[in-house]
């Protein structure tokens, strides 16, 4: 009986024993007689690029930029053909080797500035360690250089990012209750109207006499062009994001209001649960119009109110009228143009962050 019982087993372990593949019966065999392991074929440069990059995501990408390489190559091609054409009484107009090259000059400038500023403090820091081991009085002076044209395009980027803060925080939350209440939004409307297509021309005078009579000390924390240019600047961007934000606002599903009164939610529970999450695609859209007016009001402030920006570089080479002022004024206007794309594609990559990940 035992020996029956241990050749069914016997039979059992022999049936549901695995068989070895051919493959793996070569490798087995291999090993145990002593041969070489097989390894696999090294795989090719181009088979491990195909893993990580995919060739048509590349064409299409060479496909969207050929274009536009194509049309600023053909401008660029037409400006140095007709650019020599044209006579000012500067001169004949730069073409684009002149204005580059002028680029690199104000750029050497700013360098130069740079070392003669760090040994201006270099000195006095010297001459403060002296004055203090011979117990003298310790003095220190702000460097009194001109500012660079770098250090122009950092204060005209601080003028505009204070007047776009002032005109977000004003015009979203009147733009807020104009969407939710009708009375207020036809009361305020006729104003909105009025002032929105007024020049920064117009508004300059204003806005210099209020803040000349207001910020009367002899030295202010802020200069008197940088607020005005900044105010300005306020004035003419904050009404895209009014009218944005007052737009989005009310077009909030009625439903949703209709849960907050079941809910009974307070005023501010609803405008921070219900009505800002459905307007924040509105009112990042509005911001984004409201930064590229401020960028190209800025430029006009700043040459009447003279704060050291772009604005007042390029009226200060105008009223230069040396044989580089054009040059330089042309590669102003590049940059002024270029700042405004990149200001732009900020807004534009926050506005689609807000419209992906906005919730009710």
């Amino acid at each position: 009986m035992i020996k029956g019982n241990k050749a069914m087993a016997t039979v059992i372990a022999d049936k549901f024993e695995r068989k070895p593949n051919s493959e793996e019966a070569v490798s087995t065999n291999d090993v145990s007689s002593g041969g070489p392991a097989v390894e696999p074929a090294p795989k090719s440069a181009k088979t491990v690029l195909s893993q990580y990059i995919d060739p048509k995501k590349i064409g299409g990408l060479l496909k969207g930029l050929a274009a536009p390489i194509i049309g600023v190559l053909a401008f660029l091609m037409l400006w140095a053909v007709l650019a020599p054409q044209v006579d000012t009484s500067l001169g004949s107009l730069p073409g684009p080797l002149e204005v580059s090259q002028q680029g690199v000059a104000l750029y050497d400038e700013w360098s130069a500035t740079q070392d003669r500023k760090a040994e201006f403090y270099a000195a006095q820091e010297a001459r403060n360690s002296a004055a203090s081991a011979d117990g003298g009085v310790v003095r220190n002076f702000e460097y009194s250089g001109s500012p660079t044209f770098l250090d122009q395009i950092w204060t005209s980027l601080a003028t505009v990012a204070l007047g776009f803060f002032l005109a977000t925080i004003f015009a979203v939350p009147i733009g807020l209750i104009c969407g939710l209440s009708k009375t207020f939004n036809a009361a305020i409307n006729p104003i909105v109207q009025i002032m929105k297509p007024v020049s920064p021309l117009a508004w300059l005078p204003i806005v210099t006499m209020v803040i000349s009579a207001t910020m009367t000390g002899p030295d202010p924390t802020l200069p008197k062009s940088f607020v005005v240019s900044a105010i300005v600047v306020m004035l003419c961007s904050l009404w895209p994001t009014l009218i944005n934000t007052a737009i989005g606002a009310a077009s909030i599903d009625k439903d949703l209001l209709n849960v907050g009164r079941v809910l009974r939610l307070g005023w501010f529970a609803k405008l921070t649960r219900l009505v800002l999450p459905s307007a924040l695609p509105y009112i990042f859209t509005g911001m984004r119009l409201s930064l590229g007016v401020g960028w190209m009001v800025l430029i006009a402030a700043e040459m009447l109110a003279q704060n050291p920006g772009l604005g007042k570089f390029v009226w200060d080479e105008f009223q230069n009228g040396s044989s580089q002022s054009l040059a330089r004024i042309m590669f102003a206007v590049i940059i002024i143009g270029l700042i405004g794309f990149l200001l732009d594609r900020i807004m534009m990559f926050l506005q689609n962050l807000a419209n992906r990940n906005h919730t009710v």
